[in-house]
């Protein structure tokens, strides 16, 4: 995927901890950003931006888990990797279960920070590559016509054309064209890859109107 260059949020109320991991980041090459508190963080950052969040469990005001929950309402694909100084298993447990990327207690090695962090960038990579497929499909089932979204739903039903022409009182020639029309706009020339799509997007194998 082309865009910008991921960056690394980190959210963490001591100033040591922020320059120290933001100079880790820079001597590998990667942007980051650093921020004090969870409420600075929320203003400033685009949601839309790739990356992933390094953050403190144990922050005045909003905690951690405050902010998680606060992305999670977002709908955001941010991936978190949480640091604590306590070692606080609840909270990890609550953190991780809530879908954090990593917890880690301070002080953290170096490598042991960095190993975290790509893997949550390289989640984050997958996420969003996730994501625009499904809203690629979504938008190429979106231009389907009334009838042909009623043809892809038993096609991915496995029914035969024949069969499908009987059920919506119509020819198998007429069937045969709206396949057509409908492989086209989704992109797709053969139908084994048509049905991966709609079953991705969602496209039930037992709709209603089938029975």
């Amino acid at each position: 995927m082309g865009g910008a260059a991921p960056t690394v949020y980190v959210v963490d109320d001591d100033p040591e901890v922020l320059k120290a991991i933001e100079r880790l980041l820079q001597s590998v090459g990667l942007n980051v950003a650093t921020f004090s508190s969870p409420q600075q963080f929320l203003e400033r950052h685009d949601r839309n931006a790739p990356g992933c969040l390094v953050l403190d469990l144990a922050l005045p005001g909003l905690s951690g888990l405050d902010l998680q929950r606060a992305l999670e309402q977002q709908a955001s694909l941010l991936p978190i990797v949480f640091l604590t100084g306590r070692g606080d298993i609840a909270s990890s447990v609550q953190a991780m279960k809530r879908g954090a990327a990593d917890f880690l207690t301070k002080p953290v090695d170096d490598a042991e920070l960095m190993a975290a962090i790509q893997t949550a960038l390289a989640r984050d990579h997958e996420l969003r590559r996730v994501r625009m497929e499904r809203d690629r499909i979504a938008r190429c089932l979106a231009t389907l016509t009334e009838r042909e979204r009623q043809v892809l739903e038993r096609i991915v039903a496995g029914r035969l054309n024949k069969q499908i022409a009987a059920e919506l009182g119509t020819v198998e020639k007429t069937i045969k064209f709206h396949r057509a029309n409908l492989m086209r706009k989704m992109g797709v020339r053969v139908i084994a890859d048509l049905v991966k799509l709609a079953e991705r997007a969602g496209v039930g194998q037992t709709p209603k109107d089938l029975t």
